[in-house]
């Protein structure tokens, strides 16, 4: 019966669990199936989940942890949850509704900025050019000294003192 591939002792599907006991002397065989072998504890149902569920539970898990209390848009209604779960905002009042949990979520996207400055219109007057420019040399300057990085920190407060005094952007 070397050749023969066994069937179940308790069913007609393919034996895929083969055990033998010593048993008072005996020797007890047993071949059973997927099934009749979980039944049994001799397996355990081997649950298969694709990679890309296994990343988005992974992903939910490593987010921000639940906010107690729930926080809810008041102008559309949308919960924080809801937002975790697609990713979208429902209205531009979420942005205040969820306001403290979004602050962490919006400076790892924006590397540490909480505020869009984007781009400045052309039609904008040089000075308020220079007042964006002097904004982000000053948070770099932050930056710099909270890493430590006093050279750097140097240069940027020297740029900043010279466009201070020159009135114009380099």
């Amino acid at each position: 019966m070397a050749g023969l591939k066994r069937k179940c002792d308790q069913c007609d599907k393919p034996a895929t669990h083969h055990s033998v006991e010593i048993v008072k002397g005996q020797k007890i065989e047993k071949h059973l199936c997927e099934e009749h072998a979980i039944q049994e504890g001799l397996a355990i149902k081997a649950v298969q989940t694709p990679i890309n569920k296994l990343l988005t539970n992974f992903v939910k898990q490593q987010s921000l942890p639940s906010p107690q209390p729930e926080w809810v848009c008041d102008q559309c209604g949308m919960t924080f949850t809801e937002f975790r779960e697609h990713s979208l905002l429902g209205c531009p009042e979420c942005y205040r509704a969820f306001e403290e949990p979004l602050a962490p979520l919006l400076e790892r996207a924006h590397e540490g900025e909480t505020q869009h400055l984007g781009k400045v219109p052309h039609r904008v007057g040089e000075g308020e050019q220079r007042q964006q420019h002097l904004l982000r040399m000053r948070k770099r300057l932050e930056e710099a000294v909270a890493c430590e990085d006093y050279e750097l920190a140097a240069r940027l407060r020297d740029d900043i003192q010279r466009l201070e005094g020159q009135g114009q952007v380099r």
